[in-house]
């Protein structure tokens, strides 16, 4: 991670220092860590798309510049809002290695390499490493609703194979599985590179028994845009961010500014924001956010089907929250 390390910290022109993980494989094995991968408002980026739904890769790098020159503390690749259940393997690692590539050590680069097959997982995850991420961000198995017990085999099985430090995504809204707060902390004191989750359940009462437990041992990133101050008041580190996409300066601040101990000033953020996250959720993730880009005159392109265009009366919603956030005219 050399390049923007210094001092043992990530720096950036546009924040705070944010703490890295130092990927060292002896560190692994003695079982030290220095968390966090990162702190503040990573961004699950969208990926964009031609109109022949080719992935555009000319647009990913202008958008990738414009979430480094605003302030985004991390980009994930192929996550959920990057659409990555429609990507193909090889479009998949392409995308990874491409986002390493443009990004060249400005920030950190977590990718998405999850899925419900251990092997593919573990499979995704050593491709990652091999072209250069930061960090793994890995999904709970969906559709086979894994057991708690088969979760600590599949998250151990992944962490064994790659000397990178993983975040846990846990959404069981979308996945029908919940890591519980007991399984998650039972990973994070056993694996060493198991070090953080991203929280996306909505329920801040497991969330807060989560941190009790863990005691410090693992980071906790809001995996929901309307719980970013909740979540940092637990004792996370951020959030990973749909909202950042298309206002990274604001969700950059929303952090920097409770970090930095300005409660109220963060507060007032998050509030600010509450119109815009409901519109950007108002049909399933990324439909909305992929439509606000293109009305902002990003130029992300299509969905990829099954996610289609948006119900003229949410569009217009959306439309509405954008003008009174100031991102449309």
């Amino acid at each position: 991670m050399e390049g923007y390390l210094k001092d043992g910290l990530l720096t950036s022109s546009f924040c705070s220092p944010v703490r890295a993980f130092f990927n060292d494989a002896d560190l692994i094995m003695k079982g030290k860590r220095s968390m966090a991968i990162f702190e503040g408002a990573g961004v699950a980026m969208i990926t964009p798309m031609k109109a022949n739904g080719e992935i555009n890769y000319d647009k990913m790098a202008e958008f990738i510049d414009y979430q480094v020159d605003n302030g985004t503390d991390a980009i994930i690749v192929c996550g959920t809002t990057g659409e990555a259940s429609t990507l193909s393997e090889k479009e998949h690692l392409d995308a990874i290695e491409f986002t390493v590539s443009h990004v060249n050590k400005r920030i950190p680069v977590i990718a998405g390499t999850g899925s419900n097959c251990t092997e593919s997982a573990v499979f995704l995850s050593q491709e990652a490493q091999s072209v250069g991420v930061d960090g793994l961000l890995v999904v709970t198995p969906y559709y086979n609703k894994a057991t708690q017990k088969g979760l600590i085999a599949h998250y151990t099985t992944i962490a064994k194979s790659v000397d990178l430090p993983i975040i846990m995504y846990n959404v069981p809204s979308r996945t029908g599985c919940n890591i519980l707060p007991e399984t998650a902390v039972t990973l994070a004191k056993t694996v060493d590179n198991i070090v953080g989750i991203k929280e996306a359940t909505g329920n801040i009462s497991q969330a807060a028994k989560l941190m009790s437990l863990a005691d410090g041992c693992i980071d906790m990133y809001s995996g929901n845009d309307d719980q970013i101050v909740p979540i940092l008041s637990l004792g996370g580190k951020g959030v990973i961010s749909v909202l950042s996409n298309v206002a990274p300066k604001k969700t950059h601040d929303i952090v920097a500014e409770y970090l930095a101990g300005n409660v109220e000033a963060s507060r007032k953020l998050q509030l600010e924001a509450i119109e815009l996250i409901d519109a950007l959720f108002c049909e399933v993730n990324p439909i909305p956010v992929k439509h606000a880009l293109n009305l902002m005159g990003m130029e992300v392109g299509p969905l990829r089907m099954p996610l289609s265009p948006m119900e003229d009366k949410n569009l217009e919603t959306l439309k509405n929250a954008l003008k009174n956030y100031g991102l449309l005219k």
